[in-house]
């Protein structure tokens, strides 16, 4: 199996000052903090993966290994068949980064000047260059934004821009910290959409680090979570929910009740969140309840008008693991 990414009992410690008087105010105790601690995973070719973590979790501390940005404590890291810190040069070239809270475009410049920048730097011919801006500006409608200053964006602007810069060449693996934060939800949409585009047409390889949910149920198909620097789950996003959500919710418009005594059976399989004349909200065990069933009982026993099945978002359940320290 081909891996783009292949990280083998990765750590990284730091060593922290322990404040103290005297003698030891000039040659404080060292404490050890380990950020990332013996983690190990595989990523495939193309794979759009979510790598999640509360803050100081060590996400972003991975993500800079990976890149070539720190050096490992131990651990073994490779990336495209290269070490990332010690074959930076060439690695780079095939690599692309957006930071959501850093810039990689020229602040007090157009747009387009930090692209032609990036154009020279990774030797993109002249029809390449015009055939992805073309790309770019069908996507995320970039065009209009190009001879702006930087500075005088909107954060959604300049991530259109950021995303441009950083695929320009074509990057076999893409590192995406925090790319959607603070955007209104039709910026959100363009940018996934945007990614998923790239993702397969192009069999680019992505990372996610997001507090975004939405971005992660959008976007990937697999997760990884990371708890004080250690890997609690990896896996398919999809088994994760199976394997915590207990309850699902039904909201149900109704209009005249056609059988009793299937509305009697139906309130003893759920819980009622909300009541009030033509509506009604429900909570199923499914754990213990069939919802099919239940449902199957409801139009029986009422004439549903409209009846709609919702699931508790990724968000509660991620914080249910974190609540937990593990996955069960």
């Amino acid at each position: 199996m081909e891996y783009d990414i292949e990280v083998k009992n990765l750590s990284r410690i730091y060593k922290k000052n322990i404040p103290g008087k005297g003698f030891r105010r000039i040659f404080p105790k060292k404490m050890k903090i380990r950020a990332v601690d013996d983690i190990s995973f595989n990523i495939k070719k193309g794979e759009f993966v979510a790598y999640v973590g509360a803050n100081g979790s060590g996400k972003t501390t991975t993500i800079k290994m990976l890149t070539g940005i720190l050096i490992p404590t131990k651990g073994v890291v490779k990336c495209l068949g290269m070490i990332p810190w010690k074959q930076r040069i060439k690695y780079t070239k095939d690599i692309g980064v957006v930071f959501g809270q850093k810039t990689m475009l020229k602040w007090d410049l157009p747009a387009i000047d930090s692209l032609l920048l990036y154009k020279d730097i990774y030797e993109v011919s002249d029809s390449d260059f015009k055939e992805r801006m073309q790309l770019y500006d069908k996507i995320l409608n970039i065009n209009e934004r190009l001879n702006q200053q930087v500075r005088k964006m909107s954060f959604g602007e300049r991530m259109r821009c950021e995303l441009a810069a950083s695929l320009l060449h074509r990057p076999k693996i893409l590192f995406l910290d925090e790319p959607t934060v603070g955007m209104d939800v039709v910026a959100k949409e363009e940018i996934r959409n945007f990614l998923r585009n790239i993702n397969e047409k192009e069999k680019t390889t992505i990372i996610l680090t997001t507090h975004d949910m939405g971005d992660v149920e959008a976007l990937c198909d697999r997760i990884i979570l990371l708890d004080k620097g250690k890997i609690i789950y990896d896996g398919r996003l999809d088994k994760l929910k199976k394997k915590y959500i207990q309850t699902k919710n039904i909201s149900i418009t109704y209009g005249k009740v056609k059988n009793k005594k299937f509305v009697e059976r139906s309130r003893k399989k759920v819980k009622i969140l909300e009541e009030e004349k033509g509506y009604v909200k429900l909570s199923v065990n499914i754990k213990e309840h069939d919802i099919k069933k239940v449902i199957s009982d409801i139009i029986k026993s009422v004439d549903v008008i409209d009846i709609s099945v919702e699931e508790p978002e990724l968000s509660e359940i991620v914080a249910k693991i974190y609540r937990e320290g593990r996955v069960k």
